[in-house]
């Protein structure tokens, strides 16, 4: 899609709430249970827990570093919103976005790289008992950020709310302000980057461009190419 880049709603993942924690482990504990939490971090990192994944309908165990199998899900995948309202936003206003606990729910990896940038028309949920729940919530978070829906949309959100009459948009529980009060940079242009072999046969990425453009994003700790450069909060996922 035209212009979209991760970077294009502000670094991976802010503070937004200022509560001392960024938007990824607020979720994480948010959603883990039986959560572990480092001492060292005044109860914000989640070291340990189990994730009850609503898009696979159960249980995924958690363990931050290598070999951690849950992401962080923007329900209206930062693609779709880019093509449906957002390139028009302010950095703040898309930073807001990306941020917003409404719109955010922790989930298998895997699963989530399934989806990828796919709307309702492309993508749900495998466990299909929680696809109204999925759909009701890109609804809040589009209604909630002036965000449109294309035809093909509108009609796989309305064929899954007829199974469910009378679902209610989930409620707006933080009241998370659609733009963040916090200076959030402009990303630097797009450069044209490729991976490039180095000897040895390891592969080298300049930035988080060239990641998605090999379609290796999110690149994770032992993958060929990663590096400490592309995660920058720290917990073993890159390019988030």
């Amino acid at each position: 899609m035209t212009g979209y880049r991760r970077e294009e709603f502000g670094q991976a993942w802010l503070d937004a709430d200022r509560n001392g924690c960024d938007t990824r482990n607020d979720i994480l504990r948010r959603d883990v249970r039986s959560a572990v939490l480092d001492p060292r971090t005044h109860g914000c990192v989640v070291l340990t827990g189990v994730l009850p994944d609503p898009y696979l309908g159960r249980d995924v165990p958690f363990r931050r570093g290598a070999g951690d199998e849950v992401d962080i899900d923007h329900v209206v995948a930062l693609g779709n919103a880019w093509a449906t309202g957002a390139a028009r936003f302010d950095i703040r206003t898309r930073a807001a976005l990306a941020n917003d606990p409404l719109g955010l729910l922790a989930v298998d990896l895997h699963t989530n790289r399934s989806k990828g940038d796919g709307d309702a028309a492309t993508w749900l949920p495998p466990y299909k008992p929680f696809r109204c729940a999925y759909v009701a919530r890109q609804i809040a978070v589009k209604a909630k950020y002036g965000l449109w829906v294309t035809p093909a949309e509108r009609a796989a959100m309305s064929r899954v709310l007829a199974s469910c009459p009378g679902r209610q948009v989930p409620a707006d529980v933080t009241h998370a302000p659609t733009r963040v009060d916090q200076k959030v940079e402009e990303p630097a242009p797009a450069a044209a980057a490729s991976p490039r072999a180095l000897v040895g046969g390891s592969t080298y990425y300049a930035n988080c461009d060239a990641v998605r453009a090999a379609g290796a994003a999110p690149i994770h700790v032992g993958d060929p190419g990663y590096s400490r450069r592309l995660d920058r909060d720290g917990d073993g996922v890159g390019c988030e």
